[in-house]
């Protein structure tokens, strides 16, 4: 328990130095925010009411003490093109965005773990070449034209799969491939070097001198010890997903914070593009407080290592 909670404990001043960044990036972008927000034809005193509205009429201190209160409340102020809260729409955008990407990291796990096993398994016969060269394909290939490509096989020659869209079940195969893709081919070499690192080591030998199966060698002893470097991957490729959606939301136009990020960028509607980096930065955050916290899960060395070093 002293473990979990000096891991939350942690987070807390990451997630200050986070919301500060994105506050202040923005005050340096050139341009007046009520200008954004009622058009370059709006007369002065209409300017001069929005000021004093959004607070700009004050001293940065004081706007980036508001700042932080509102988001306590959950307020990212209003969108300059909807005019709607930001809230609202980003946490809309975000579940969609985390469907896909739960969908992807599950599909790139499974998948991921079985071709690194068994790649790791039959070193040097035809399946360690061929999941070899799949991995490396994987990394190589680009989102887009991988997304193109199945758009064209599956959905116009094969009229298989829609299009676009977040209808039904089926939108979700192709943008989820494209998005595990990637990840696919890099869970696929991590686990295949881990494992191959691990067979040799002195206490593989030693259960297997003591007559254990070779399954439960495998399973038991080998892969849980695999499983820290396994799992740093599997939160990194995560977080890179909820952040990195951009291109396949583009593509399958899937309503997702990617897509919402590109049109907000394209529009210059600052707090929605504010609100979507901060609502990425702090996922990106809370996922790596997830995969530390499986660490002492997978390895109770590092829960006894962090007591340890607290009764030292």
């Amino acid at each position: 328990m002293s473990y979990i909670i000096k891991r939350i404990l942690s987070v807390i001043p990451v997630l200050f130095i986070v919301i500060t960044v994105v506050f202040f990036a923005f005050k340096l972008i050139p341009g007046d925010p009520a200008i954004m927000y009622a058009g370059e034809q709006a007369e002065p005193e209409t300017l001069e009411r929005i000021r004093h509205e959004m607070g700009l009429d004050q001293s940065v201190l004081t706007q980036y003490v508001k700042y932080i209160s509102r988001l306590v409340r959950g307020d990212m102020g209003k969108s300059f093109i909807v005019r709607k809260p930001v809230a609202g729409e980003v946490f809309y955008r975000f579940k969609n965005t985390l469907k896909l990407s739960v969908v992807a990291i599950i599909l790139a796990i499974f998948l991921g773990i079985a071709f690194g096993l068994v790649s790791a398994i039959k070193y040097e016969t035809g399946f360690d070449y061929f999941f070899t060269v799949l991995s490396i394909t994987g990394i190589s290939i680009p989102v887009f034209w991988l997304a193109m490509l199945m758009m064209y096989i599956f959905s116009i020659q094969l009229k298989l799969l829609p299009l676009a869209g977040n209808a039904s079940w089926k939108n979700y195969i192709m943008p989820s491939i494209c998005l595990a893709a990637y990840s696919v081919a890099f869970i696929t070499r991590m686990t295949r070097s881990a494992i191959l690192e691990l067979m040799g080591d002195d206490f593989v030998r030693t259960a297997r001198a003591k007559g254990v199966k070779e399954r439960l060698v495998l399973f038991r002893h080998i892969l849980r010890n695999a499983l820290i470097p396994i799992i740093t991957i599997v939160g990194l490729r995560f977080g890179y997903m909820l952040g990195g959606a951009i291109i396949t939301e583009t593509v399958f136009a899937w309503p997702g914070m990617g897509r919402l990020l590109v049109m907000s960028v394209k529009h210059r509607d600052i707090p929605m593009v504010q609100g979507c980096l901060l609502v990425f930065s702090v996922s990106f955050v809370l996922i790596n407080l997830i995969v530390e916290l499986m660490y002492g899960i997978v390895d109770p060395r590092v829960r006894y290592k962090m007591v340890g070093k607290k009764l030292g």
